[in-house]
């Protein structure tokens, strides 16, 4: 925890962050947590896709609705949830908790699956409502491993709050510790029948959130180890879901160290945000972008300022040619920098990585 202790003592020295830095910052996690979190899952919008829906509420390719209207009630549920987390002494509930699943699900909806034998079987999955059906996973064994029964669900949630509430107001533990311990207790329930790592995240965010430190971002590409994580966790516990559902920190260190050293990522991503003064320094999709070529840097604000504009306006502005305007702009689109969009029979730019230094 020293190392934590470190970075979080050097971020609090910092703040209150200047507004146009703060608000930088709240878009960076705000994009960065919509896309992961929803992406672990299997939502297929792009990191582009998410950005310009959710910043421009436009779409480009092709995008299944469903991930759409998912990755917009998922934004929903994150502000429901930072103007909870304001609420210093207000407790949890399991209100907010299930109003919060109503919201991502938006609607009951029906699942059809076929049997080995070509039957189809289904079920309704119900929005803002605990499970009525079992619920488990593969592990990566090839085991079954089942969650908390519909029958023990709604006593065991009972308790998970009211455990959160009593520690919170104790402070024996500290909120990293708390949050990750809260996470690592609800997913042994899963208490619905759809949405669980997503409320998960988002009410681990919650907790960070209510005690002042920024909230964290399981990416996608890392979902292994977070799985992993968890995994490791519930071998020391074993398969009893109430033993699960009261694990202890001792039991549950592993995944407490996981999230340690994701809050210490962030703060450490966050404190370099805040350092970088350089106009040279962008950020996409949670990463750094540094360019060493004043030129790219020129075409991008060009684009920002003037979303219209031509690959002949670019060369003229720039003073090179259009050929390497082009092979420049191919480059930016591969990376995802940049998008083309159509508005009214007009096509466009869309600019999608940031420049970290306010305008």
């Amino acid at each position: 925890m020293n190392n934590l202790d470190t970075l979080y003592k050097e971020w609090q020295a910092l703040q209150p962050v200047k507004e146009e830095m703060q608000r930088r910052l709240d878009q960076k996690f705000m994009l960065e947590f919509n896309y992961n979190s929803n992406h672990i899952e299997g939502n297929t919008l792009t990191y582009g896709q998410t950005e310009l829906l959710l910043l421009f509420g436009r779409v480009v390719g092709e995008a299944k609705m469903k991930d759409l209207e998912e990755m917009k009630a998922h934004n929903v549920c994150l502000k429901m949830m930072i103007e909870e987390a304001k609420e210093k002494d207000k407790p949890l509930t399991e209100y907010f908790i299930r109003i919060l699943h109503q919201t991502m699900l938006r609607e009951d909806y029906t699942v059809y699956r076929q049997l080995p034998g070509g039957e189809t079987t289904s079920y309704v999955v119900h929005a803002g409502c605990y499970k009525t059906r079992p619920n488990s996973v593969i592990t990566p064994t090839g085991e079954r491993f089942e969650y908390a029964s519909p029958e023990e669900t709604a006593a065991l949630m009972t308790d998970l709050v009211s455990w959160y509430n009593q520690v919170a107001s104790e402070g024996k533990l500290s909120p990293v510790e708390l949050a990750a311990l809260f996470h690592y207790r609800y997913i042994r329930i899963h208490p619905f029948e759809d949405g669980n790592g997503r409320i998960a995240r988002l009410l681990m965010n919650y907790i960070l959130a209510k005690y002042g430190y920024p909230m964290i971002v399981i990416r996608s590409k890392n979902k292994k180890a977070y799985l992993d994580a968890l995994h490791k966790v519930d071998q020391i516990v074993g398969p009893i879901p109430s033993e699960g559902a009261h694990a202890t920190l001792e039991q549950a260190k592993d995944f407490v160290n996981y999230i340690i050293k994701q809050v210490e990522i962030t703060l450490a991503a966050n404190l370099d945000f805040l350092k970088e003064k350089n106009d040279a320094v962008w950020w996409f999709d949670g990463e750094f972008v540094k360019f060493k070529n004043e030129t790219s840097i020129k075409i991008l604000n060009l684009m920002k300022t003037n979303s219209k504009i031509s690959i002949r306006a670019l060369a003229q502005a720039t003073g090179i040619s259009k050929s390497a305007i082009q092979k420049q702009v191919k480059q930016f689109q591969e990376k995802g920098y940049i998008t083309k969009t159509t508005n009214n029979n007009t096509s466009g730019w869309a600019v999608l990585i940031k420049c970290v230094s306010p305008e």
